[in-house]
């Protein structure tokens, strides 16, 4: 084994890779060599553009993955275009934010069906496939609060909590069908999605006081743990959770 880390002739499927944590991982993916699936609501146009420029091939498959309707379809038109599926990321969610005494139902089901139904029967689409070619990885993209409670975000805890019980479960299962099923939980990340809290002095220093590495955490310090999960150098890794935190969790 020359490059364990060569993802060359793989095809990833990354959900949510138009911006952030999704697009960071995508490219990383399409830098070692992996031909791109980038899937979500928003067009990947941006992300599909840099995968081309790198010799990759990129298709872009819109899909709404509030429901899971769509995803039989979206495995089947990954296949259909780039011939094969080897990787998936399961990287895109929503966050809905009130206090517990509060929350309503409407914003409960949309986090879960989002974040975790969607995410368990896209597993299930594309492990199928996996399963038959005898080889696959699964990258669940999960949290922080896959291990602590938070506040104000009930069904986000909820659903990245299933996620990490969802990973071992997956794992336990297809582990010896050379399926390897593993988890992200970034840590503080600056995107989009964390904007105001950075813009918030106190609470941005706080942050940043508990994390040991001292800084926010870029969306590119993703992509390396995404690569190792997705290559063979991962082949006996199953069912980890891999915290990319700046060490918050050790603190």
């Amino acid at each position: 084994m020359t490059n364990p880390f060569d993802l060359s002739g793989k095809v990833a499927l990354v959900t949510g890779a138009n911006t952030g944590i999704g697009q960071a991982i995508a490219l990383a993916l399409a830098a070692a060599g992996a031909d791109l699936a980038a899937v979500g609501r928003t067009p990947a146009e941006e992300t599909a553009a840099r995968a081309r420029a790198l010799g990759r091939r990129a298709e872009i498959i819109p899909a709404d993955l509030a429901t899971i309707a769509p995803i039989e379809g979206v495995i089947a038109q990954v296949v259909a275009r780039l011939g094969r599926i080897d990787i998936l990321v399961n990287n895109a969610g929503i966050i809905r934010r009130a206090d517990a005494v509060a929350f309503t139902e409407a914003d409960w089901d949309a986090v879960i069906d989002t974040n975790l139904k969607s995410v368990f029967f896209l597993c299930q689409a594309a492990g199928k496939r996996m399963i038959a070619q005898g080889s696959g990885k699964v990258i669940n993209i999960a949290s922080m609060l896959t291990f602590q409670g938070g506040i104000r975000v009930p069904s986000y805890t909820a659903s990245k909590s299933g996620i990490g019980g969802l990973t071992k479960l997956l794992a336990n299962e297809w582990a010896a069908k050379g399926v390897n099923v593993n988890a992200i939980a970034p840590g503080y990340i600056a995107t989009n999605n964390t904007t105001a809290l950075r813009a918030d002095e106190a609470r941005n220093q706080a942050i940043v006081d508990r994390i040991p590495a001292g800084r926010w955490g870029a969306a590119s310090d993703l992509g390396g743990a995404a690569v190792f999960l997705a290559s063979a150098a991962s082949d006996y890794v199953n069912g980890h959770i891999l915290a990319v935190d700046g060490g918050w969790l050790a603190r």
